[in-house]
């Protein structure tokens, strides 16, 4: 098979230092005798199996299936020239020492896959490549992006998968691999290159909903106002977490790109590679300009939000006036009628026979003049 990675050393007997955290799993190199592998399968028994899938492959096609990491571990030493996919799914830290000792991992990368919550990136560590990938899925429902990690361990003819989360459909993955045999025969870097390419094709149907809800924003803003804030906002971390995951994908691919071309793998797959890149350059690029269009209608919406907020301080000021000028208005007359309304003995318009008449002119004169100014201002 074709391989772009170096071909495998002998492996070392001296004991590699434990990390901390890791202290009573992993243990000194060696190579697995049949005893320790019947260990390791006893134990394993009354452990949850963390193995999804795994099975041996030679010249593109599946020979054996296993339920059983050691299992796998005999048939792939039967069969030289074979090639182990083994799809785990969150293990504990012994079945991931199990592999560490068999494959010769390295246990900073072990403890990368045991922690998790690892930024997409791509590390080499000596024969190995160790990649970390972040597959999405947008939840419509919830307009939420939920990210999966994905750790994938690749040897000169091992591929080991580790998955923290549902996504990226792996399953799929293997089928469609096994259904072309020729592609699964040019080694492990084409595995790499197929689960590459699903997470970046499960990127698709996020960006198109991420566009769907700016559109639906976009008319929200104008007709809902300052409700869309709070939507535009929760989008705008939901693009912004996205785009943590993307461009560091990006830094990963030519990274690999460069070591494809490094170690003259299959053109076929360099081909290949290059389209993921392609299709992975134009999601970075609209979750860009994503990114950009919530900003601009985040201004837009603050504004729009100021001026209607303007207008409607501008109707309650008219309002107000409206209210303030009828109580001057009645103001007046409760003055005056509560000036005679004090029952002194001495007022002269007391026992004025044309008293009477007096005051209720005078209301209504005052009450005109304070009409007539008020209507002048345009305040009623």
């Amino acid at each position: 098979m074709t391989t772009s990675l170096p071909a495998r050393a002998p492996r070392s007997e001296a004991p590699r230092a434990i990390p901390r955290g890791l202290g009573g799993v992993l243990r000194p190199r060696r190579r697995p005798t049949e005893n320790t592998v019947v260990q390791r399968e006893r134990v394993a028994t009354v452990r949850r199996n963390a193995v999804v899938t795994s099975a041996i492959y030679d010249d593109g096609h599946r020979t054996s299936s296993h339920a059983r990491l050691g299992e796998t571990f005999r048939a792939l030493r039967s069969r030289p020239g074979g090639m182990a996919w083994i799809g785990l799914e969150r293990p504990d830290p012994a079945e991931l020492a199990t592999l560490a000792a068999e494959f010769d991992l390295h246990t900073l990368a072990i403890e990368d896959a045991i922690q998790a919550h690892q930024r997409p990136k791509l590390e080499r560590y000596g024969e190995t490549l160790f990649v970390v990938l972040h597959a999405a899925r947008y939840d419509d429902a919830a307009e939420e992006v939920e990210f999966s990690e994905l750790h994938v361990f690749v040897g000169p003819d091992f591929v080991v998968t580790v998955r923290h989360g549902a996504s990226p459909d792996l399953p799929a993955v293997r089928r469609r691999m096994e259904a072309d045999p020729e592609m699964l025969a040019r080694g492990p870097e084409a595995v790499l290159y197929a689960i590459l390419d699903a997470v970046v094709d499960g990127y698709l149907p996020v960006v198109n909903g991420l566009e769907n809800d700016i559109d639906e924003i976009e008319s929200q803003v104008f007709t809902t106002g300052a409700e869309a804030s709070r939507r535009i906002y929760e989008l705008s971390r939901e693009v912004a977490d996205f785009l943590r995951a993307v461009r560091p994908l990006r830094q990963v691919c030519h990274a690999l790109t460069q070591g494809f071309n490094k170690y003259k793998v299959d053109d076929e797959l360099q081909t290949r590679l290059r389209d993921v890149v392609d299709h992975l350059t134009e999601v970075a690029e609209r979750v860009e300009t994503q990114r950009g269009a919530l900003r601009d209608i985040l201004t837009v919406n603050a504004t729009l939000v100021a001026q209607r907020q303007n207008e409607e301080a501008k109707v309650q000021n008219e309002e107000v006036k409206k209210i303030s000028s009828w109580a001057a208005i009645l103001f007046a007359p409760t003055v005056v009628g509560g000036i005679y309304g004090m029952n002194f003995d001495v007022m002269p318009e007391l026992h004025w026979a044309f008293g009477y008449p007096f005051a209720l002119g005078l209301m209504l004169a005052v009450s005109g003049v304070l009409w007539g100014v008020f209507r002048l201002k345009r305040w009623i």
